[in-house]
C-alpha cells in the first residue's frame, strides 16, 4: 500500500460522497457527472487497498474504513474551507496597491477617483506613483497601470484597456496659436517644440506617421516628466506631445488644443497582474478603467 496521500480529486469526491451520503448529490455540489464521482471513489479504494462503501439497497453505505475516512476527510476538508475563508475575508479587507506613472496618476486617475470609491465601494485601492522604477513583481504592489508595447512578460496576466494615441497639444494662450490651428502639420517645423526626457521617441514616432520629417523639427526646453512637459504647454510656452487620455480633460475644458488630432501608436494602456498573486479585485478595477477610458473618448 502506498502511503503517499491518494489524488485530492478522489478525496474531495469521497468526502463529498460521504457527508451528504449520495452519490448523485455529491456530483451535483462538484458539478461534475454521477460517474466520475463513482470513479474518483474507485481509484481512492484502489489506492487505500480497502473497501469505502457498500451497496445499500439503490444507495450506498459506508463500511467501518469508509467512516475512519469520512471522519478525518470531512474534519480537514471543513479546516481547509475554514481557512480558505479567512484568507479570502483577509484578502478583501487588504488594500489593492496599484501603481502607476506620476503623470498618469494626477493627470487621469485622480480626477476620476472619486467616481471609483462611489462605483466600487467595496476596493480599497492604494495608489503607488513612480517613474519607471515600479514593478508589480516587488512585494507591496498588486498591480501596475502602464503604457507599454507587446510582446508582455510570461508571468504577468496582462488587462489590456486601451490602444494609445498621441498628439501635439498647445494653449490657446500661447502666441503663435490662431496661426497653428488653421496650419497644416507642416507648421510644427517652424516652432521650437516641447520635450520629455522620459520619452525622446514620441516626437519622431508622431512626425513619420504624418508625413512629416523627423529631422526638420526643431526641440525648445525638455522636462524631466510628462506631467511638467503638459503643464508647460497649458502655460502657454509651447507645442507639446502626450496621450489623448492624459489631455483628454484639459480639452474639454478648454486649457489645451489639439488641432491635429491624435495618431495610434503601438503601445496600449495596460493593467498588469503577476500571475502568482492575481485575484478578482483586478478584473473588477480592469472592467472599471476600460468603461472610464471609453466615457474619456
Amino acid at each position: 500500500m502506498s502511503l503517499d496521500l491518494p489524488p485530492l480529486n478522489a478525496l474531495r469526491a469521497f468526502e463529498a460522497t460521504a457527508r451528504l451520503n449520495s452519490v448523485s448529490q455529491a456530483a451535483e455540489q462538484l458539478h461534475v457527472t454521477h460517474g466520475a464521482v463513482s470513479r474518483q471513489i474507485k481509484v481512492l479504494e484502489t489506492h487505500l487497498g480497502v473497501a469505502l462503501f457498500v451497496k445499500d439497497g439503490r444507495g450506498v453505505k459506508l463500511t467501518d474504513a469508509g467512516v475512519r475516512l469520512r471522519d478525518a476527510s470531512v474534519d480537514a476538508f471543513d479546516r481547509l474551507r475554514s481557512v480558505c475563508g479567512e484568507l479570502a475575508r483577509d484578502l478583501d479587507q487588504a488594500p489593492f496597491v496599484l501603481g502607476c506613472s506620476g503623470s498618469l496618476l494626477a493627470r487621469w486617475f485622480i480626477p476620476r477617483l472619486g467616481r471609483l470609491q462611489a462605483d466600487l465601494p467595496e476596493l480599497r485601492l492604494h495608489l503607488s506613483a513612480g517613474e519607471g522604477d515600479l514593478d508589480p513583481r516587488r512585494p507591496g504592489l498588486d498591480a501596475l497601470l502602464v503604457y507599454a508595447e507587446p510582446p508582455w512578460p510570461a508571468d504577468m496576466q496582462v488587462h489590456v484597456l486601451a490602444q494609445e494615441s498621441i498628439g501635439p497639444v498647445v494653449s490657446p494662450h500661447f502666441p503663435s496659436f490662431q496661426r497653428l490651428r488653421e496650419a497644416p502639420v507642416h507648421a510644427l517645423c517652424e516652432e521650437r517644440l516641447l520635450g520629455t526626457a522620459s520619452r525622446p521617441q514620441a516626437w519622431p514616432t508622431w512626425a513619420t506617421e504624418n508625413a512629416v520629417q523627423p529631422d526638420d523639427l526643431s526641440y525648445g526646453q525638455t522636462f524631466e516628466h510628462l506631467y511638467y512637459l503638459l503643464e508647460a504647454a497649458a502655460a502657454g510656452l509651447g507645442v507639446a506631445i502626450a496621450p489623448q487620455h492624459l489631455v483628454a480633460d484639459d480639452l474639454e475644458a478648454g486649457r489645451l488644443a489639439a488641432p491635429w488630432g491624435f495618431t495610434p501608436t503601438s503601445a496600449t494602456l495596460a493593467l498588469w497582474v503577476p500571475r502568482r498573486s492575481a485575484d478578482g479585485r483586478a478584473e473588477q478595477l480592469a472592467q472599471w478603467l476600460r468603461q472610464e477610458l471609453r466615457r474619456s473618448d
